[in-house]
């Protein structure tokens, strides 16, 4: 559909009309983003037709709106609040720390606890390097592979996402042929290789007819934190195979890290990395990040390893870098993990709601299935009307264009319009995170928000 029609139809929409009624608020400041950011936002995620909601206050897995209009939260800070929003604790943490500074431009104590704090929950993290954000943490754990190796060359998986730097933008939801997204050179995707997660014979095919693979990266969960679902038996075949090929693995532990149990993904199945990049939760919903792993590989950022080696130093700066605010709720959230049921609670909140939905999906006769693992959730709209189950689709037996077949932008913006509107904001694919904070009548309101938004959905014709 072009866009004018799009536009047009989302306009004529009783979902649509609904939402901008109850939004007022909202429209205002999203008319007014439009003379300051590209599309009115600030991150591609939070792009919706006509318009986003604007928030002004969150606690737990709740967040209002400038109108007053009250949310069941599962963007979940993109990921980053398995303790949901406001946590007395990591709150408290910070603001103690808001009254000693905020920068010091010097080291301090609780960096040290962080990064111990992370030794002591990720099996990979024998050191440990803090950055601002995944992103920075994948772009410096590649470097370090490449130094380390003498090689060049990058394995990633269709449709994994290693954030947005110039080495991992293809293969990521177009340019699978090592072509370059616009504004990269077409020299840097010609060294990146793009492999099938669902199948590993075509990854070891890959593997065996090059000699000069530095790094594989992967989500170890599967692509968009388990939307395209890894098993674990191609985990254990690509650590056997890098090992004996010499190439450096990175598991991108950015979202799954201390959510599928407090030693991330490499704790929860008993396969260590060589690095670890991890962000979000490892912060406690502030900025920052980390790259960790195999002492080996951290020595090349260390001064004295380089001068008693004979090495050039791989360099490494960030101003904000272990900021002391971080530090504080990064050591709080951590020690929650470490201590408590966060990771169990949020896991089985996430399947209950899966349950729920699925029941639900089947009760009003549309083919949708509702799965994930680790405390989140995606639904499968199945545009083609395949015959499967949760249970199928988790073992990872569809690969990228089944899971993520496109559906029309008409009902995909209507569906999360109509979600907005009976009071659940979820992520565009459609699903999300669930945190320790989501309990059974959150399940009970966001199973109903998708009835209610369905129901609205065949009385304009998308389904």
């Amino acid at each position: 559909m072009p866009v004018a029609d799009e536009l047009f139809d989302l306009a004529n929409s009783q979902i649509v009309q609904q939402y901008i009624q109850k939004t007022p608020g909202s429209q205002r400041l999203a008319t007014e983003a439009q003379g300051v950011f590209p599309s009115g936002i600030t991150h591609d995620a939070r792009y919706v037709e006509p318009y986003g909601i604007y928030v002004n206050r969150a606690t737990g897995a709740h967040k209002w709106d400038v109108d007053g209009n009250e949310y069941i939260d599962h963007t979940g800070g993109h990921g980053a609040l398995l303790l949901g929003h406001a946590h007395p604790t990591v709150s408290a943490a910070v603001e103690r720390q808001l009254a000693c500074g905020t920068h010091y431009g010097a080291s301090h104590e609780l960096e040290i606890q962080w990064g111990q704090l992370i030794q002591e929950l990720i099996p990979s993290a024998e050191r440990v390097r803090f950055t601002n954000s995944g992103t920075e943490a994948t772009l410096l754990g590649i470097r370090l592979a490449r130094a380390f190796t003498g090689r060049k060359k990058i394995l990633r998986f269709a449709g994994h996402f290693h954030g947005w730097h110039d080495h991992v933008t293809s293969g990521y939801v177009s340019h699978f042929d090592g072509t370059p997204t616009p504004g990269v050179l077409p020299e840097i995707p010609q060294q990146t290789l793009v492999a099938s997660p669902w199948n590993i014979e075509e990854t070891l095919q890959i593997i065996d007819a090059h000699d000069d693979i530095a790094v594989a990266i992967i989500e170890p969960t599967g692509s968009g934190w388990g939307q395209v679902p890894v098993n674990r038996d191609f985990l254990v075949a690509l650590r056997e195979a890098t090992f004996d090929r010499g190439i450096v693995l990175m598991f991108d532990e950015v979202i799954c890290g201390f959510r599928c149990s407090p030693g991330g993904l490499q704790g929860a199945w008993g396969i260590t990395p060589d690095l670890t990049s991890l962000g979000k939760i490892v912060a406690g919903g502030l900025h920052g990040a980390a790259i960790a792993g195999r002492q080996a590989l951290l020595d090349l950022l260390d001064f004295r390893h380089a001068l008693a080696n004979d090495l050039e130093k791989v360099a490494h700066q960030g101003t904000y870098n272990a900021m002391p605010t971080s530090c504080a709720a990064g050591i709080a959230a951590l020690e929650i993990v470490k201590t408590s049921d966060a990771c169990e609670r949020a896991i089985q909140t996430g399947s209950d709601l899966q349950q729920q939905l699925n029941h639900m999906f089947s009760s009003v006769g549309v083919k949708w299935i509702a799965y994930g693992t680790f405390g989140g959730f995606h639904v499968f709209l199945n545009p083609q009307g395949l015959n499967t189950t949760r249970d199928e689709i988790e073992s990872g037996k569809f690969d990228y264009l089944t899971l993520r077949a496109p559906v029309s932008s008409s009902l995909s913006m209507k569906l999360r319009v109509g979600l907005l509107l009976h009071g659940v904001d979820a992520m565009r694919w459609p699903g999300g995170p669930v945190s320790a904070e989501h309990d059974a009548a959150d399940v009970t309101q966001v199973v109903e928000a998708f009835r209610q938004t369905i129901m609205m959905l065949q009385e304009e014709k998308e389904i």
